[in-house]
């Protein structure tokens, strides 16, 4: 998720400079990978790493899984951690786009 992360912010830095009449760099925008797929493979990373957590929960609590506590536990915080690093980057993006709106043209 660390890639894909990383290239949502260079986006957004090669997209201020732009806006600031910087010529953006090149290196960042030619990446290969588009912003929207970078976006929706994070999120589904985020989505897939709270699905693992809630399977192993339900398979601790029923009884059918071989995981442990401390094994659960970890899962729960790797979720919970992927989700607010996802709030945070929605947040940035929100911020983005504001800061883009009230720019006078």
């Amino acid at each position: 998720m660390n890639t894909s992360l990383n290239q949502m912010i260079t986006e957004l830095r090669s997209t201020a400079q732009v806006a600031a009449g910087k010529p953006a760099a090149q290196a960042g925008a030619d990446s290969g990978a588009d912003f929207g797929d970078a976006l929706k493979n994070a999120i589904e990373q985020v989505n897939a790493a709270q699905a693992q957590a809630r399977q192993m929960s339900e398979g601790f609590i029923t009884g059918t899984s071989e995981s442990n506590l401390q094994d659960v536990m970890i899962a729960s915080q790797k979720a919970s951690l992927s989700f607010q690093q996802m709030v945070q980057v929605r947040n940035k993006l929100v911020n983005a786009y504001q800061d883009i709106m009230n720019m006078p043209v």
